[in-house]
């Protein structure tokens, strides 16, 4: 068996009527109630996914073309909700499913943020976890009173000492801390709990954290870096790493490559789930589903999926503004125009591509997330995720969709039945907490 996590903004989701279709229903008002991610945790539940990791941006963009014109006008990226209260609001609506906010080890000081998912940790019943990032925006940066963000080195260096206070101060108050004592009158023994006077380079916190541990004890994190420096994070503080995959041989390296990297840490490789990035097309039979994506990739040559894409790069990459790169040139003009020599992972896989492509040609034919060949009916789509699970002996599938209800009931009520008939994914849940679920299997 293996797990399936859900990707999910917190925002206003960007819709395309040539990708998307007509059935995006009224996200773009009804957004801000938040009914949608309710109902949309209701179906994650329903279809047995582990959790939902909930992305965030902090900055209304104006970097592309200089202005937020883009960035507003098609609502990229903003307006958008906080994904910790919101998780607070979807789990009110369901029992079992955990979620995984995003918080920036960049912005967020370690103590504020083991408060708050300590209390989220409660209120849950054990339902929450985080997706730790390092952010790649300047603008977002100037929002917390920086002028820019430091080198990559440096965040993954802050983001270290950001989860090592984080899980000290979980730490701090011992398992029997705790007395509630009616008779003396006693809540707790002070000596069982422990200031940790980390002192770091880049942050320092006494400790302890005034709060008692939650029903996780430990809060799962999830990492999606997948660099060198992200992997190794991975490897020392967090519960499961998100791969982004082209091919089944990178999949299998980085598998291997995070097993070396968990065992090197003094942990056992078992308590460590591989999952793997990718946007499924399913619909009633494969010839509907293989027309789709002939539909979906003629529509990503269309001028609103170009400049989707282009504003997607401007964005994780801001020291190049793509607005102002010429279409016609060359993959290999433009790794020779490249000022910027740490281009993250994601933008590597885009352009890895023969350098004769155009530009144009390149955003017309890639994206941020590829299908991984899952096309088809949900019976095809569950064979080919099963065929690749046990080539590949990875932990799951993080399942990226478009923005209305039509995709999600296609994969929680067409595909998570064939895949639980299968024996597959989940059928009910095991345990009560995030971090049970994620380990179970």
């Amino acid at each position: 068996m293996y797990h399936l996590a859900w990707f999910q903004g917190c925002g206003l989701p960007p819709w395309n009527p040539d990708i998307d279709g007509p059935f995006v229903g009224n996200v773009a008002r009804e957004w801000a109630t938040g009914e949608n991610f309710s109902d949309l945790a209701r179906a994650l539940e329903r279809g047995g996914f582990t959790f939902l990791l909930m992305e965030d941006t902090t900055q209304v963009d104006d970097h592309f073309g200089g202005t937020a014109e883009v960035a507003l006008k098609r609502g990229f990226f903003s307006p958008k909700h906080d994904p910790f209260p919101m998780s607070l609001k979807m789990a009110m609506a369901t029992k079992h499913i955990g979620f995984a906010p995003t918080i920036s080890s960049s912005f967020y000081h370690p103590w504020a943020a083991a408060r708050m998912l300590t209390t989220l940790d409660h209120l849950t019943d054990g339902r929450i976890g985080m997706n730790v990032v390092t952010s790649t925006q300047h603008r977002a940066a100037q929002n917390f009173g920086l002028d820019a963000l430091p080198p990559k080195e440096a965040r993954y260096e802050a983001a270290n000492e950001f989860c090592e206070i984080f899980r000290q101060l979980e730490a701090a108050w011992e398992d029997d801390a705790v007395l509630i004592d009616y008779d003396s009158g006693y809540y707790a023994d002070h000596r069982k709990v422990h200031r940790i006077d980390y002192q770091g380079k880049y942050y320092s916190s006494r400790g302890p954290l005034n709060h008692i541990p939650g029903p996780q004890r430990h809060v799962p994190m999830v990492e999606a870096g997948n660099s060198p420096a992200g992997r190794d994070l991975a490897a020392h503080y967090a519960d499961a790493i998100i791969g982004n995959c082209l091919t089944v041989d990178e999949m299998r390296e980085l598998i291997a490559d995070m097993r070396d990297r968990v065992t090197g840490h003094g942990r056992n490789p078992r308590d460590f789930k591989t999952m793997f990035l990718c946007e499924p097309i399913v619909a009633e039979s494969d010839d509907e589903a293989k027309r789709r994506h002939e539909r979906m990739t003629k529509a990503k040559s269309e001028p609103p999926a170009i400049e989707w894409m282009r504003f997607y790069l401007d964005l994780v990459t801001p020291s190049i503004d793509f607005s102002t790169l010429d279409l016609e040139m060359t993959v290999a003009d433009f790794r020779k125009s490249m000022i910027d020599p740490q281009m993250v992972s994601i933008v590597d896989k885009i352009f890895r591509v023969p350098d004769e492509m155009s530009f144009r040609e390149v955003l017309s034919t890639r994206g941020p997330m590829l299908d991984l060949g899952l096309i088809g009916s949900p019976e095809t789509v569950a064979r080919k995720m099963d065929e690749m699970m046990e080539e590949v002996g990875g932990g799951g599938f993080l399942i990226n969709a478009p923005a209305g209800r039509r995709a999600v009931v296609e994969i929680c009520d067409g595909l998570c039945p064939v895949l639980q008939r299968r024996g597959s994914i989940r059928s009910a849940y095991e345990h009560k907490t995030f971090r049970e679920n994620l380990l179970a299997y």
